[in-house]
């Protein structure tokens, strides 16, 4: 089946699009099949594995899972420069992969356990652009629209950076209006990102804060839009995620003890006061989320209440 699979791909795809198929086909699936053990597990089903814990209480995420699959897989592809089957079945598992490390993307980005969060729906996000991004590359988009120019030698290569340029020109100003979609989608193809760049901002972007702080009717504008669309495909967009990746249950979380203890001290906060509402964070973050996340709260309070004190030491008598 494999090499039915493989001679399949390289006939109709050729070798490299049908390496990108292997490899979105192994991130979708494993994406996938994550998704349907992380929701049984969070169900408790008495037949069904649990999580990868140690004795002394260490949660592996499946990230790390993900990680050691990369650096092998990629170590092979350097060293050996496979082709034909094997190139494909190392994109499958590199894809493999890929799919465990994004889909605790937020965890990363965070350094907190949000997988069960509103924010953590920004794992599912980044697991769509890349399979989205393996899609068009499958069905012949080239990234920032650099095609064949029917010219050779110093002029294609003149050509091409410039049409790369005005691309991602256009991809940068829809991701500063807010508009990641359409920034995103606008690199493969390019009408996007005008027609992106062209219509007005979302209100919360930082085009809109800037350009439209003094424009009330423009921001007016983007704020009606912001909501229509909310009441249309957004409301779609969270139902299909949910169905995919499972429904968010745990509160958002806040900002990390830490954090806002050092913007405190930065702005002259008292040392004293930065100090309790640190520790009032904590007990309120220890009485509303779960046990397995609040472990870690009495060292972030206490890590966080080491700032200010050594702030205030600082400052001159």
């Amino acid at each position: 089946m494999i090499v039915a699979v493989h001679a399949l791909g390289e006939g109709l795809l050729g070798p490299t699009r049908a390496a990108v198929a292997a490899f979105t086909f192994g991130l979708l699936v494993t994406f996938l099949a994550v998704r349907i053990n992380t929701r049984l597990i969070r169900a408790k089903v008495k037949w069904w594995f649990h999580d990868i814990e140690s004795e002394g209480g260490l949660h592996v995420h499946h990230m790390v899972i993900g990680v050691v699959l990369m650096v092998v897989t990629g170590l092979v592809l350097i060293a050996t420069s496979p082709e034909g089957l094997l190139l494909q079945l190392c994109a499958l598992v590199f894809g493999a992969g890929v799919a465990l490390t994004l889909d605790e993307f937020a965890l990363i980005l965070r350094l907190q356990d949000v997988y069960w969060t509103s924010e953590g729906r920004l794992s599912v996000d980044a697991v769509i652009v890349a399979v989205c991004a393996g899609l068009l590359i499958i069905l012949g988009f080239n990234p920032v629209g650099a095609g064949d120019t029917g010219l050779t030698g110093p002029a294609a290569a003149a050509a091409i950076g410039i049409t790369v340029f005005i691309n991602l020109c256009f991809a940068v100003l829809c991701l500063l209006k807010g508009k990641f979609w359409t920034g995103f989608f606008g690199i493969f193809v390019p009408i996007l990102g005008i027609v992106g760049t062209i219509r007005v901002a979302r209100p919360t972007s930082p085009w809109a804060r800037r350009r439209y702080a003094k424009k009330p009717r423009k921001m007016a504008k983007a704020q009606r839009r912001e909501i229509k669309i909310n009441a249309t495909w957004r409301a779609w967009r969270e139902a299909f995620f949910d169905l995919i990746a499972g429904k968010p249950h745990l509160p958002s979380s806040p900002a990390p003890a830490a954090h806002l203890a050092e913007t405190a001290v930065a702005a002259g906060e008292p040392a004293a006061a930065v100090t309790a509402a640190v520790a009032e964070q904590a007990a309120e973050q220890a009485a509303t989320q779960p046990a397995e996340q609040t472990a870690t709260q009495p060292a972030i309070a206490d890590r966080a209440a080491e700032q200010p004190a050594a702030a205030a030491a600082d400052e001159p008598a």
